[in-house]
């Protein structure tokens, strides 16, 4: 089953200085955590920030390419989790037909926020992620994983609202 989403916001590994971006279900709540590059964190925030630039990103750029070959994005969909690598599809439509694309989450939601089309995660990737997080703490036993594990038990998702961009 596919749950659609919200950027909750962006906010940085306080260990390694990553951006993580925040996706919560619009149902129930549920945060799921995906590490993204620096780049991607900047395509997104510029969007949810509406920052214009005077040249296009390549986000924009990849938008404007599509519209001028009238394609649309409709979905993007979060679709597996895998060694704590997250996948995606982008679904794309024109009036002769339908495709889907294999994206990295980040570059998939940049360009879902261009054509303001939905963004769902697979309820196997929220599972999956639920049990990462929960082996992580329970195998890392040195002072960095007790610190992240006192770091995550603490969080909620009223948490995330402080970051949002």
């Amino acid at each position: 089953m596919l749950h659609k989403v919200n950027i909750a916001g962006l906010t940085l590994d306080p260990s390694t200085n990553t951006p993580i971006l925040i996706l919560k279900s619009q149902e129930d709540d549920q945060a799921i955590p995906i590490w993204i590059g620096l780049l991607e964190a900047t395509a997104i925030a510029s969007v949810l920030q509406n920052i214009h630039f005077e040249r296009p990103m390549t986000h924009d750029l990849f938008k404007n390419v599509l519209e001028v070959q009238n394609i649309e994005v409709s979905k993007v969909e979060v679709c597996d989790l895998k060694d704590n690598t997250f996948f995606a599809k982008i679904y794309f439509t024109s009036p002769e037909k339908t495709f889907v694309m294999d994206a990295r989450p980040s570059d998939a939601i940049a360009v879902a926020l261009r054509f303001k089309a939905p963004i769902y995660v697979d309820d196997q990737v929220i599972e999956k992620s639920k049990k990462g997080f929960s082996e992580a703490e329970a195998l890392d036993k040195s002072e960095e994983g007790k610190k992240w594990a006192e770091y995550l038990e603490k969080l909620s998702p009223d948490d995330f609202g402080k970051y949002k961009v």
